[in-house]
């Protein structure tokens, strides 16, 4: 087993992951041997991994400069990419910068350059102009789900970056759909491609939930509580829908968080915590959660409004029934209502809502989230967390659910029965050498 072998096999170990799938594989190999690679997979297929793993392989340890940027089209991605390096444990340095935050907060993490760069198109071109860091060194240019990038508008900065960047010499690009032409600024030079998108996912479901009233509200609250627990996320066309089916489930008594882009940057973060740790087992979205964002395995997600295009329905689809689990993706149709010919296409069963089983439980709320105002600059780890909250908060193993530690604050969930009292036992408890504030989240 030669030294590259072993360090991926330490790797898989830290992230609890048991081997690598084919496109992960062939992603690998493909990426180590050629300069220009266009990676095409599925949403939740691990794209992340596959060119992760290469580009650490090939980083100069002795170098002290920026070697290799990553250009997401969300702030969400580009946590989730920081988070999954950092969770590696390979000693290189990894740092995101974007928009919704301070540029200053920027500027001081990257006095100290790291070896990966992550950001979103505007925020990184904006530093470049600055002279925040120097180019001269970025030989690896990675653009993840650059079709998304180009969508929401951010070509012109994606062009100012790439002309920036004289001294690249490998390029990966990655999507999860394929109907886009490859921009000549990039500059691939006789690419390899790699297209994973040809297969059907046979293990995904699709329902259409036929509704007897145009607003689908009843017939949405109906399908919810028959689902009981099951983590899901409802997508929707526009904010204002999300508050105003928010509003329905609230009345509902049904738990759920919103996630959309007019929110400030801490409640979208906040959202998918909350999701992610079970406080709440419904997101309800735009599209922006269709791709980039670092969520569980979810069971279901639902098209409350139809999506205009074929290429959201997939990426909506790809949320769940990902990495050999099953999953359903209901469409919620008003009954005189047509269908898109796309959705047509993919021959969904259909279900009335006088035949939705009626729920055993209901939908119940478990875990309530804790905010702590210390993190990993506080050289505070889960560890000490849990212990805390085992030690002093008595809680049992059972009580006590997913921990999140970002870099200046944590985040830990609790059964909801103990959470008030944990807070006013814990507030102002010391973790290693800092008091920290503990309240509900």
């Amino acid at each position: 087993m030669n030294k590259l072998q072993k360090d991926q096999q330490a790797i898989l170990k830290k992230l609890n992951i048991a081997a690598l799938n084919k496109m992960q594989l062939d992603a690998q190999k493909t990426i180590l041997a050629h300069d220009d690679v266009i990676l095409l997979s599925p949403t939740g297929s691990g794209k992340t991994l596959a060119f992760l793993l290469p580009i650490l392989a090939q980083l100069d340890p002795n170098c002290t400069e920026i070697q290799t940027l990553i250009l997401t089209p969300s702030r969400e991605l580009a946590i989730q990419i920081e988070q999954v390096i950092r969770e590696m444990g390979t000693g290189f340095k990894a740092n995101a910068v974007y928009g919704g935050r301070a540029g200053s907060k920027d500027r001081i993490e990257l006095k100290h350059k790291p070896a990966i760069l992550i950001g979103t198109p505007g925020r990184v071109a904006d530093h470049i102009r600055r002279g925040t860091f120097t180019t001269h060194f970025i030989s690896t240019f990675v653009l993840d789900e650059f079709d998304k990038s180009l969508e929401i508008g951010f070509e012109d900065e994606m062009v100012e970056i790439a002309f920036a960047l004289k001294k690249v010499k490998k390029r990966i690009l990655t999507s999860a759909t394929n109907s886009i032409e490859i921009p000549r600024f990039i500059r691939l030079n006789e690419p390899k491609t790699l297209n994973y998108l040809t297969h059907k996912n046979e293990q995904l479901e699709l329902v259409t939930v036929l509704s007897p009233a145009k607003d689908k509200l009843k017939t949405l609250v109906t399908l919810l509580k028959s689902l009981e627990d099951k983590p899901g996320i409802i997508f929707c066309n526009y904010k204002d829908t999300i508050n105003w089916v928010s509003n329905l489930l609230q009345e509902h008594n049904i738990a759920h968080g919103c996630f959309y882009g007019g929110l400030e940057q801490q409640d979208r973060e906040r959202a998918l915590i909350k999701f992610r740790n079970g406080t709440h087992k419904i997101l309800l979205a735009t599209d922006l959660a269709a791709r980039g964002i670092d969520v569980p395995e979810i069971e279901f997600i639902m098209h409350y409004q139809l999506p205009h295009r074929k290429e959201e329905f997939t990426h909506r689809n790809g949320r769940t029934a990902r990495m050999m689990s099953d999953g359903t993706a209901y469409i919620l149709r008003w009954e005189k209502e047509n269908l898109p010919d796309f959705i047509v296409e993919a021959e969904p069963k259909i279900l009335y809502e006088k035949d939705i089983a009626k729920p055993q439980n209901g939908v119940e709320k478990h875990w309530q989230t804790l905010f702590i105002s210390g993190g990993r600059k506080d050289k505070i780890s889960k560890g000490d967390i849990a212990g805390l909250f085992f030690k002093q908060g008595n809680l049992t193993k059972e009580e006590l659910g997913v921990i999140e530690i970002k870099q200046d604050c944590a985040f830990v969930s609790v059964e909801k029965s103990k959470a008030e009292a944990v807070c006013e036992k814990l507030n102002n408890s010391k973790l290693k050498k800092k008091k920290v504030r503990i309240s509900l989240a």
